[in-house]
């Protein structure tokens, strides 16, 4: 039989495990977020895959429009990594995901892949957002501020096209800004041995986290630099890309329309 002392401190260590068993719960049932996750704005990235193909062999160079590489909270990773990509939540997607958000790189493998990266360390974070708040939200509002922004269009709308001939950076900038009234991030891969011109690879645009509103990319006091990620994309290339250089740029077309 237990002692008074044991049967009266029994409640406390009940309440312990019961506290327990719940927090365990909550961990895998949803958005808990881990550690200092603050963030500030929303960063559509899109990406010329003919760029994003330039050493990957095998990649799908032929795509002739820009394509999502994803909805990056500025300042936050791996937010949740209990919460697990589910592709069942997004099959209602699929057909706008696989035509907007291909996996540029591996095309004959999973194509949920990409998807899975992205939503594992970009989309817990948006989730902080209710618009954002499951993998439905996050993958649905990515597409519709892809197809809002258009940006296939605008570029055309300005002359700017694939071409062997070489751009301006302000080309593209001024292009931008006078449409969307915001300064975008437009990042470029260095030339390599035997090259003069950086080449036009990824281009962000930025909203507000309160209402997903258009906005500057960068704040007054802050200066343009490389960011981590803007690496081309998982298991891609080993050269990063900065933020382009004012000068000209190569706007690569596809490898089958080189015009």
């Amino acid at each position: 039989m237990a002692s008074a002392g044991v049967r009266g401190a029994l409640p406390g260590w009940v309440s312990v495990l019961a506290w327990g068993l719940a927090l365990w719960c909550l961990c895998g049932a949803g958005p808990l977020w881990s550690g200092s996750h603050e963030w500030k704005k929303l960063i559509l990235t899109q990406h010329w895959p003919p760029t994003v193909c330039k050493e990957v062999d095998g990649c799908r160079d032929t795509l002739d429009y820009w394509t999502i590489h994803g909805l990056w909270p500025d300042r936050a990773e791996d937010c949740n990594q209990s919460w697990h990509f589910n592709l069942d939540e997004i099959k209602d997607l699929l057909g706008d995901m696989k035509i907007y958000w291909p996996d540029v790189i591996h095309p004959s493998s999973n194509r949920s892949r990409f998807w899975r990266h992205e939503w594992e360390k970009h989309g817990t974070c948006a989730a902080q957002v209710d618009a954002l708040n499951s993998e439905k939200k996050y993958f649905g509002k990515s597409l519709d501020l892809y197809k809002q922004i258009d940006l296939n269009s605008v570029l055309l709308k300005f002359g700017i096209k694939p071409s062997i001939n070489y751009y301006q950076l302000a080309d593209f900038r001024d292009a931008l800004t006078r449409i969307y009234g915001v300064v975008p991030k437009i990042q470029c891969l260095v030339p390599e041995q035997g090259e003069s011109v950086q080449t036009v690879g990824q281009i962000e645009l930025c909203f507000t986290k309160e209402d997903l509103h258009l906005r500057n990319c960068t704040e007054p006091d802050e200066r343009l630099s490389f960011r981590p990620d803007a690496r081309l994309a998982t298991g891609a290339s080993t050269h990063g890309m900065m933020v382009c250089e004012e000068g000209p740029i190569f706007y690569p077309p596809p490898a089958k329309t080189q015009l």
